[in-house]
């Protein structure tokens, strides 16, 4: 067991959310049980989550898209008085971290991407409200386009989808995990050969094909789900407690 103050403390300390201007809060959500045996992990705050972290017994649970966002209405609706009602029940303790997960150098998703797909993580990259999210990615000596795309199709477990302007040998990229099509425009003056995040924008066609760069959308969900469960295993590594990820598939 451990002290599930203990762990949102240590979370804390490692991701220093107080120092990121987010969409909702980070850290602690919805309080459960104090004490914790098992964590589950997973990439959005939903129900089925909910469900399949009751079932497997945990007590508190940790993902990337929480509950609470400034952009959604102040009341309580009929889906999140479900969820809310689901964590009470069970007595499941909620916690997220958002741009602090996308940021962090170590156990970040970008970083965390950089090092799955086996390139040399680079400067900071894509600065949102004031802090840096991603990494210039580059592979020494260059990597054939075509591999490029095959190693993404193996770590993000679905071939991605993709303009294909830019050079056949790839030698930097910039990697922003989730919804970051609008930092083309940066890849493009820093010169690099192209942009991977999550999901794609209208926009993005042309301004690609007329710079001549590659564009990767490799999926919201599938770009964000290294961080949360790279968090999982060090609170059961530091705590010796049980942890359990839990994939929720999203096709976007």
């Amino acid at each position: 067991m451990a002290d599930r103050d203990e762990i949102i403390r240590w979370l804390d300390g490692l991701l220093s959310p107080d120092e990121f201007d987010d969409y909702g809060p980070n850290g602690l959500q919805v309080p459960g049980a104090v004490e914790v045996e098992r964590v589950v992990t997973g990439v959005s705050a939903q129900h089925e989550l909910f469900e399949r972290a009751a079932e497997a017994d945990a007590q508190l649970v940790l993902c990337h898209h929480g509950l609470f966002w400034n952009f959604h209405p102040r009341s309580i609706g009929p889906a999140m008085k479900r969820r809310l009602e689901l964590l009470f029940e069970a007595d499941l303790s909620l916690a997220a971290y958002h741009l602090p997960l996308d940021a962090h150098p170590e156990v970040g998703n970008n970083a965390l991407i950089c090092e799955a797909l086996a390139l040399e993580r680079g400067e900071r990259f894509a600065a949102h409200r004031g802090r840096p999210l991603g990494f210039v990615a580059r592979a020494p000596g260059g990597i054939a386009w075509a591999d490029l795309r095959e190693r993404c199709a193996t770590v993000f477990g679905r071939a991605p989808f993709a303009w294909e302007n830019g050079p056949g040998i790839v030698h930097a990229l910039g990697i922003v995990s989730g919804s970051a099509a609008s930092s083309l425009h940066e890849a493009i003056e820093l010169g690099l050969d192209g942009l991977l995040t999550g999901e794609p924008a209208e926009h993005v066609m042309a301004d690609a094909r007329e710079a001549g760069v590659h564009f990767i959308a490799a999926g919201h969900y599938a770009t964000e789900t290294f961080g949360v469960r790279r968090l999982g295993e060090l609170l059961a590594e530091r705590f010796g407690i049980e942890h359990c990820f839990v994939d929720v598939p999203n096709p976007i």
